[in-house]
Parts: C-alpha cells; structure tokens; sequence
C-alpha cells in the first residue's frame, strides 16, 4: 500500500470549521492520496503553549493546507501556523474555500489552488477519482 501525504489543515477555528470537515471528509475517501496529520488548535492557551503545540503537530505533516475564507488572512492563528511551517521546512499551499465569496491570500501561504478532486490528487499525489 502507497503512503499517503500526511496533511496539516491551517484554517480560521472562529469561522471556517466547515471548511475543515468538509476537506476531512474527502480524506476519508477510498483511494484518497492524503490523510490528515492534525488541524489548526483554538488559540484559547497560553502563547507559548499553543505555539509548542501547533509546531509538534505540523511537524507530523508532510504539507500544510491553508483553507482560505473570507477573513483567514487575518486569523492570528493561521499567520502563527504558516510561520510555524516555513520554520520547519514544510510545503505550504492555500486552497480556495468558497467559490462564492471573496479571499485574500495568506502571506507567505504558498501557491493558491482552486478546491476540487483533481487539485487535490495533483498536489499531494495518487490516483484519480474514477
């Protein structure tokens, strides 16, 4: 059995949670090429408690995905986590959450991808859907 890109999903904890179960969701998908690592922690500890853990849990990762909403370039956390990611050397690519509304990139987010299957499989390797 092929790996599987591990993934750490970077997204606003206050406002897109349903980004982030929608993009678990399609993890658990028969012949997905990535499985989630972890997500995003809601900045409700110290500082630098949160901070240790967010770098134990992208450092599990192979990529981190930004999941970009309408305000997720102003979310502290996700700007923390990206910072985070680039520290450690991880790959880090920003997909566009709603097709509807609009976004601003992350800074030093990555490369933008629109949200679909074949993105997906594109980026983080493995078959394409039948």
């Amino acid at each position: 059995m092929l790996s599987r890109t591990k993934v750490y999903i970077s997204f606003d904890y206050d406002r897109d949670k349903a980004l982030k179960d929608l993009l678990v969701g399609q993890a658990n998908n028969e012949g997905s090429p990535f499985e989630i690592a972890d997500g995003s922690l809601h900045e409700a500890e110290p500082d630098d408690e949160w901070e240790e853990k967010a770098r134990e849990r992208i450092g599990r990762a192979d990529t981190v995905i930004v999941l970009l909403g309408h305000k997720t370039h102003r979310a502290p956390g996700v700007l923390k986590e990206v910072k985070i990611a680039r520290e450690l050397g991880k790959r880090v690519i920003q997909i566009i959450g709603y097709k509807d509304r609009q976004y601003t990139r992350v800074p030093q987010g990555g490369v933008l991808y629109n949200w679909t299957w074949e993105n997906l499989v594109k980026i983080l390797g493995g078959p394409s859907r039948p």
